[in-house]
């Protein structure tokens, strides 16, 4: 996801269950060649509302314990990690973790080993997942985990409109179900298309769930897709209020009960079983799953000048991304199968999650690397002109492929 404050701390309660018993140790030995023969490490984050006592910062320090070393630990939030991150240079710090869109951006500035050059395994990360940490088939990162979309429902409202939820197979069969909670007196659907990245994140299922591809963004397929958003809130079906909507304001939206569907982030997945409302995974145009992007976290090995560093940072990666105690700590799926399996053990009710971040796909997948921020925000002004009417769905695309293209000459 777009990671805010509020969501992470959201997301953390969606696994709290699978990290009481102890879960928050590392899975296994650590490996990666050798006995670790101690000294201090250095791990930047983009947690600053973790602090000491969190369950992030007691996964991070069990690693440290069991590793025979002493990790030190800098929080600063998103944008300062990366910001920090390429004005460090030499002086990097040994670990790294950074929003998954932006490997790609710290890789092409030639601060990120690859997997070539400090010896990791990532043969047992979830591959559609890693994808985001590779460019050029070399793989810059690992997932510490991974969160998706989903399309939430409230049944007591689908149930007074004489909406089946099983009947939603399609488009075609969503908006039907729309239109009838309309005319049952409620609202249809929320979700947020704000201008900013959160906006390209929520288009983008059913920008792809068309068969849109990112690089052609005036497609017939990208067209299909943002006119159905348009002729929801053009018809009712959907606020005019999501041009604003945050994927926080838009839960807040689903939360007065007003609406049928709404479509956000697993780490609304505790408060939504606390007020009953159900979930379905989003879907193609013509039925069956839409790939989701997913959000999640990224753990790096910056460049060192002393390489014989990089056998030990490869261990607390495998110890923070191996079983589930990272991604636990912070209220993520795992990224490994081992972890997954964990998670499950420990909350059966998370499968439709690990479901749907099987099906999902990275933002920067299909080799787009540093491109994709530049697409982003071509896609999401496409999407807030055509929404509030100043273009056409059609005239609204083709004004950002052609700025796409202006600047990648």
């Amino acid at each position: 996801m777009i990671t805010t404050k509020s969501a992470r701390v959201i997301g953390v309660a969606v696994l709290a269950a699978a990290v009481v018993g102890g879960t928050a140790a590392c899975s296994g030995s650590p490996s990666g060649g050798g006995s670790t023969a101690g000294g201090t490490y250095t791990l930047w984050d983009p947690y600053p509302d973790r602090d000491a006592s969190s369950d992030w910062a007691k996964a991070i320090d069990k690693c440290a314990g069991d590793l025979g070393i002493t990790i030190k630990r800098t929080a600063s939030n998103t944008g300062d990690t990366v910001k920090d991150l390429t004005t460090a240079s030499p002086n990097l710090p040994d670990i790294a973790l950074v929003d998954n869109p932006k490997v790609a951006t710290l890789a092409a500035a030639g601060l990120l080993t690859t997997t070539a050059d400090n010896g990791l395994d990532v043969s047992s990360i979830q591959e559609n997942i890693l994808t985001a940490g590779q460019i050029d088939k070399k793989t810059y990162g690992v997932p510490v985990g991974a969160n998706t979309l989903g399309l939430y429902y409230n049944p007591a409202v689908l149930q007074a409109a004489g909406v089946d939820p099983s009947s939603v197979k399609d488009w075609a069969s969503l908006t039907d179900a729309l239109k009838k909670v309309v005319a049952a007196g409620k609202k249809g659907i929320t979700f947020s298309a704000v201008g900013t990245e959160e906006g390209s994140f929520q288009f983008l299922p059913w920008f792809w769930g068309a068969g849109g591809d990112l690089t052609k963004l005036n497609s017939s397929e990208a067209t299909t897709a943002l006119s159905t958003w348009t002729d929801w809130v053009k018809q009712g079906l959907a606020p005019n209020s999501v041009l604003q909507n945050t994927q926080g304001t838009s839960w807040d939206e689903f939360k007065t009960g007003d609406f049928g569907f709404a479509e956000n982030g697993s780490w609304f997945k505790a408060d939504a079983d606390k007020a009953g409302y159900k979930v379905i995974q989003l879907q193609k145009t013509d039925g069956g799953a839409a790939p989701a992007p997913t959000g999640g976290e990224f753990i790096t090995i910056p460049v060192q000048k002393d390489t014989s560093r990089y056998a030990t940072s490869v261990k607390i990666t495998k110890c923070l991304t191996d079983g589930d105690a990272g991604a636990n700590a912070l209220g993520y799926i795992a990224p490994t199968k081992a972890g997954q399996d964990a998670q499950l053990k420990a909350d059966p009710t998370l499968r439709f999650w690990v479901d749907a971040v099987a099906d999902a796909k990275p933002r920067t997948a299909d080799n787009l690397g540093v491109k994709y921020g530049t697409i982003s925000e071509q896609l999401y002004t496409a999407v807030q002109a055509a929404l509030s009417g100043s273009a056409s769905p059609a005239d609204a695309l083709a004004t950002a492929q052609k700025n796409v293209d202006a600047k990648s000459k």
